[in-house]
């Protein structure tokens, strides 16, 4: 069975289909799936989503790029969200200097650490985002001690020596579409150099999805593209990589107990 660690189903590009595409799910062997939050107005929508389908699970969190938006009323608000039993993760957070009109360093960096502190108090694992950002980046989640909560650094596409850095601070590394590509030397180092019980997948939906479908709009069935290529670079049978990286997930989100395969 497949766990899908980050997806984002409420993306406009699914609009017409949504319902189709997530019962479809388990047709493609993906057991659970964790919709993953960009920012408040994702709260509400992300809980009736995981109410409405059992094998799904939510986030509550503000991407960097929608920080602007945020402000001490709907911290508290989070913290409240965050005692829902389906709500596994505090993300996705971070930091992303990518594009010139995202909000200024010094605000994305602030709303950083305040939701790390949010993840802190209410016991939840992480989510970060992080683009363009590597130096930053560490030295926040070293400031707050953010490895005692843990968690996973989304859509990893920094070095290995980075890689192994994070998860001695405690946290997984996901891998998405780019282990996939013939361009994605980084994401194979990666997949072949951390520790095999700090991996996990997600297809970052709709967005990332592998080769041999790269371009088009991505789903968490897909994620079979991305299996077969590490358990390919790590020289394990698919069906034992499979089930290797489902467990890695259940216990990034605490789910053990919840999610069975």
């Amino acid at each position: 069975m497949i766990f899908d660690t980050h997806a984002h189903y409420l993306d406009a590009r699914f609009d017409e289909d949504r319902q189709d595409v997530i019962s479809s799910l388990h047709d493609n062997n993906v057991a659970c799936a964790v919709e993953v939050s960009a920012g408040v107005d994702d709260f509400y929508d992300i809980i009736s989503l995981t109410e409405k389908y059992p094998f799904m699970y939510g986030t509550i969190g503000v991407h960097p790029s929608e920080v602007d938006k945020l402000n001490d009323e709907w911290l508290h608000k989070m913290e409240e969200l965050a005692a829902n039993d389906k709500i596994v993760a505090i993300g996705e957070i971070g930091l992303d200097y990518h594009f010139d009109d995202d909000p200024e360093p010094t605000v994305q960096k602030m709303w950083f650490k305040k939701q790390i502190e949010l993840a802190q108090k209410v016991n939840l694992p992480l989510i970060i985002h992080s683009r363009d950002s590597a130096k930053d980046t560490l030295d926040i989640l070293k400031e707050t001690d953010a490895g005692k909560t843990g968690g996973v650094i989304h859509c990893f596409s920094y070095s290995k020596e980075i890689a192994l850095e994070c998860v001695d601070m405690g946290f997984y590394i996901g891998l998405d579409g780019p282990v996939t590509f013939k361009n994605g030397k980084k994401a194979k180092e990666v997949a072949k150099t951390v520790p095999i019980e700090r991996l996990v997948v997600e297809t970052d939906s709709p967005y990332m999805a592998p080769d041999p479908i790269r371009g088009t709009r991505n789903f968490s069935g897909n994620l079979k593209y991305i299996i077969s290529e590490i358990a390919s670079l790590r020289d394990i049978p698919y069906d034992d990589m499979e089930k290797i990286l489902f467990d890695n997930a259940r216990a990034l989100y605490r789910l053990e107990d919840k999610c069975l395969n």
